[in-house]
């Protein structure tokens, strides 16, 4: 019988794996509040609000539910809503049930971590972030572990993809990170989000071994002035301005994917060279010669 999986926050990320899933032969469902970006797609729409308890009922019984739901805005009032209490919830709705997926499986982030001055970090590391982004996330991913549902978490670094260009129109407008100190910066590829979930589910599907939980990111953690120099070469843009505060949060530190390898994941695109070289072509930046 076809495995039927359920992608909560069927977006951007969902939407990509819902694509490989349906091509490798499963029933996909995808929900969303607003369930007509699914049309066309071959994914089965689910209008849902997870923050409404009683439509909580109504998720279907799946063989794997994937979590992706993003928080409306960066505070932590929507962080709760979205990452804590929709996980929890979902973990209550399905361990109440007389069948229960086989596993689920949740996308959590490195921003876990607090390290910050270049050390490596990988599963084993503390993740004890003060900010409540961390924090939250933390939360969550704990709910899972405590579950009666099998779970598996799944911490992505910086995600970059089609449309998710900051750092490329920063470069476009002559600013680039400072050399030193070197600030170190993980990211992963949208594309490479979907194939690191679908890859699990396939291993989990054909009774493979699966800790609970995996970090993502690719291949390259390197210096954020690297990166960005790389870009401002590859665009012929000439850096006019340092920027002082680059990111959002100032954080430095390594993500070693070595057990995510380990299960056999080929990346599709292993750094940022790769994947921004795709984004670039997609997006129209690079200057054709005339």
């Amino acid at each position: 019988m076809k495995k039927t999986i359920l992608i909560l926050g069927c977006g951007d990320i969902g939407m990509v794996l819902g694509r490989e899933l349906l091509e490798a032969g499963y029933h996909v469902i995808g929900a969303r509040r607003s369930a007509a970006a699914l049309e066309g797609t071959g994914i089965e729409p689910l209008a849902l609000d997870l923050v409404d308890e009683d439509a909580l009922s109504t998720l279907p019984d799946a063989d794997y539910v994937v979590y992706i739901l993003s928080a409306d805005r960066f505070d932590e009032a929507a962080y709760r809503t979205a990452y804590r209490d929709g996980l929890m919830a979902v973990l209550r709705t399905y361990e109440g049930r007389e069948t229960a997926p086989e596993r689920l499986f949740f996308v959590s982030s490195t921003s876990v971590y607090a390290q910050k001055e270049g050390e490596q970090v990988d599963e084993e590391s503390p993740a004890e972030a003060a900010g409540f982004s961390g924090t939250v996330m933390r939360e969550a991913e704990q709910a899972l572990r405590e579950s009666a549902l099998a779970g598996t978490t799944v911490r992505f670094s910086g995600i970059y993809g089609p449309g998710r260009d900051r750092l490329i129109r920063q470069v476009l407008e002559g600013r680039i990170a400072p050399k030193a100190p070197p600030m170190y910066s993980n990211r992963i590829h949208r594309d490479d989000c979907a194939g690191v979930l679908s890859h699990l589910i396939g291993l989990d599907m054909a009774g493979k071994p699966l800790d609970d939980l995996y970090l993502a990111s690719d291949c390259a953690a390197e210096p954020l002035h690297e990166v960005m120099l790389w870009l401002a070469g590859q665009l012929k843009v000439e850096p006019t301005e340092v920027i002082q505060a680059p990111l959002r949060k100032r954080a430095s530190k390594r993500c070693d994917n070595s057990r995510l390898l380990e299960t056999g994941y080929v990346f599709r695109y292993p750094s940022y060279r790769e994947g921004y070289a795709q984004v670039m072509k997609e997006g129209g930046f690079l200057v054709e010669p005339v």
